[in-house]
């Protein structure tokens, strides 16, 4: 059977009846707590959540809040600041006052099958919030939306058909679920198998190769100067993040390795080709020609040079630090083993990543493709207008 014959032997002969949000659910408010009195009052265990805006949550124990704040009821979590969404929550719950949420006292109104609709409806109402400063939604923007209400004139068979189109999304909900940690798993374990190959060649015994200083293996170890990067430009300009922008002013034609030397990023390694410039908070180092650049490059990224890194609030690395490093230098046809090993499991790994990656992305829009299909109901000329 076609996905369209399925979704018309679902609705066939079904009429469809737009309702406002707030004529079919009960709204309900939150608590008065602050962010600071959710992370004071947090109990790994507790057994009630309180639900903040973004991601933040915190467990607390029921008589932290008061019982008229407890909500009870399988409810749509309505996130109205900043990152507009909506979460479907079954168990005891509360969350902030500048939030609110919907359940149901109609058992032929399926809860789960409104949460559905709203979630397919989020880019509308992030559209509405966006016209604020600070992104946010009112309750007028969700008690006046309107929801399809399959079969109006039979609520038995309305809620028999809101709850199959909750089966079937449901269903796709844990495949996608299931297959995105089942493919994390296995990427995990690729990239554990990676980097143990990646340490077993690049550890050696003290008296097993020659050992030289950073500073006597490399020409130079210098800073970017960089400061007038933008948008456009011949040539690009790399940060410690890789390439940060633009520029018509190029400095550097050799192949070199850059560390970011300032902020989170301090210690990161990258390669850069060709023609480029380098920003004033990236360090250079120009190796010597009997360092392979890439077996340089492997072995400072498996060092892990962010541990050098001094300073809590903006951690920096300097190229004083970077000179007194000690590396294993073997001889330039041991190193090209090396890093033609390294070269085919990071292809490896990059190709398992991506194609894992499309796997997941594939099962979302095959999702997403009958979600579309059991949501999508004509519209009136009135609820369209």
């Amino acid at each position: 059977m076609s996905d369209m014959n399925f979704i018309e032997k679902l609705l066939d002969g079904v009429g469809v009846e737009w309702s406002a949000l707030g004529k079919l659910l009960v709204r309900t408010k939150g608590t008065k707590i602050t962010a600071g009195q959710m992370k004071e009052l947090h109990k790994n265990g507790a057994p009630l959540k309180v639900f903040a805006g973004g991601k933040t949550i915190a467990f607390v124990d029921f008589e932290d809040i008061p019982a008229a704040d407890v909500n009870r009821e399988p409810s749509i979590i309505v996130k109205s600041r900043g990152v507009i969404e909506f979460e479907y929550y079954e168990k005891p719950f509360t969350h902030k006052n500048e939030m609110w949420s919907y359940h149901s006292s109609n058992d032929k109104i399926n809860i789960k099958y409104v949460y559905y609709f709203l979630k397919l409806n989020e880019p509308h109402f992030q559209n509405v919030g966006s016209k604020m400063q600070m992104p946010q939604i009112a309750t007028p923007d969700t008690d006046k939306f309107q929801i399809p209400i399959p079969c109006p004139g039979n609520p038995e068979k309305s809620f028999e058909i809101q709850s199959e189109i909750v089966r079937i999304l449901d269903a796709f909900t844990t495949l996608t679920a299931e297959l995105t940690a089942q493919l994390t798993v296995e990427l995990s374990a690729r990239r554990k198998q990676y980097n143990y190959y990646r340490d077993q060649l690049l550890s050696f015994e003290e008296d097993e190769v020659k050992w030289e200083s950073l500073e006597d293996a490399c020409e130079n170890i210098s800073s970017g100067k960089n400061k007038d990067k933008s948008d456009v430009g011949l040539y690009p300009v790399y940060g410690s993040t890789g390439i940060i922008g633009r520029t018509n002013s190029k400095v550097y034609e050799r192949d070199q390795i850059l560390v970011a030397r300032v902020g989170a990023n301090a210690g990161r390694v990258n390669i850069a080709q060709g023609e480029y410039d380098v920003s004033d908070n990236t360090l250079i180092i120009q190796k010597k020609e009997s360092i392979i650049l890439k077996y340089l490059y492997y072995y400072l990224v498996n060092l892990n040079l962010n541990q050098f890194a001094k300073g809590a609030g903006q951690p920096l690395i300097t190229a004083g630090q970077l000179k007194t490093i000690q590396i294993p230098v073997p001889e330039p046809k041991e190193q090209v083993r090396i890093v033609a090993i390294l070269d085919k499991f990071d292809a490896l790994t990059k190709s398992l990543s991506e194609g894992l990656s499309r796997e997941i992305e594939l099962r979302q829009k095959q999702y997403e493709h009958y979600r579309d299909l059991l949501l999508s109901f004509p519209k009136s000329e009135e609820v369209g207008a």
